[in-house]
């Protein structure tokens, strides 16, 4: 900036060179202005570019006003350019306002997404520690269902037991009563078989009586007809 008033006030026709560097002056810090002014809305993820931009057209500007004096015929031509990047810095935060409306959008969505699952995640929570509870009161009631099973399984284990012991017993009294019977039935047998011996035995004594009555009747007869026979031929003589 030292510079470029020292060669305009070294110049002929200073009135001219002036009123175009004040104009430029006014131009320049308008735009510095403007261009601290957007500074302020940028976000911080491309502060550090646009910071760089604008000290490149700095730089720039500083460039045009040292060679103006020699560049006075493209004065026209750097404003258009200058206006163009003015345009294009205003399309630029155009296009950062949008993306920091996108952005403030998406932090929101963001944020409601973010809240959406933290209240998801307690629901989420309500329903493991339900489970959990769930969990351990059928593990109670398969525990109680088994030591259930366990006491019937138990009893009905001493119900057949019992059951068999009763059978068993039943099971001895009746052989103990079907070999008595057997033994009833074997003596009765014996029994009846030695009444079949006697009564055998005794028909056949009957039988060796009659005999024997028979044989001595005739033996008498006989006795008889003899003596008869010896009485006949004794009075024959």
């Amino acid at each position: 900036m030292t510079k470029t008033k020292k060669k305009i006030k070294d110049k002929p026709n200073s009135s001219v060179s002036i009123f175009s560097s004040k104009n430029l002056k006014n131009v320049f810090k308008n735009y510095k202005k403007n261009q601290e002014q957007k500074k302020i809305k940028e976000i911080k993820l491309k502060k550090l570019a646009e910071n760089n931009q604008i000290i490149k057209d700095r730089k720039d500007l500083r460039s045009w006003e040292e060679r103006l004096s020699k560049e006075s015929n493209k004065l026209k031509l750097k404003e258009e350019e200058l206006k163009n990047k003015e345009k294009e810095l205003k399309i630029k935060d155009d296009q950062q306002k949008i993306e920091n409306k996108r952005l403030v959008k998406k932090d929101e969505d963001l944020g409601q997404i973010d809240k959406d699952l933290r209240l998801k995640e307690k629901d989420l929570k309500l329903k493991n520690d339900e489970l959990f509870r769930k969990d351990i009161d059928l593990k109670a009631r398969e525990e109680e269902q088994k030591k259930k099973e366990m006491r019937e399984r138990r009893k009905k284990e001493k119900f057949l037991k019992e059951i068999m012991v009763q059978e068993e017993e039943q099971q001895k009294i009746e052989a103990m009563k079907l070999k008595e019977w057997e033994e009833q039935f074997d003596r009765e047998q014996k029994m009846r078989e030695r009444k079949e011996i006697l009564k055998d035995e005794r028909l056949k004594q009957r039988e060796l009586s009659k005999l024997d009555t028979e044989d001595s009747n005739i033996n008498n007869d006989l006795s008889t007809t003899l003596k008869n026979f010896d009485v006949d031929k004794t009075s024959e003589h």
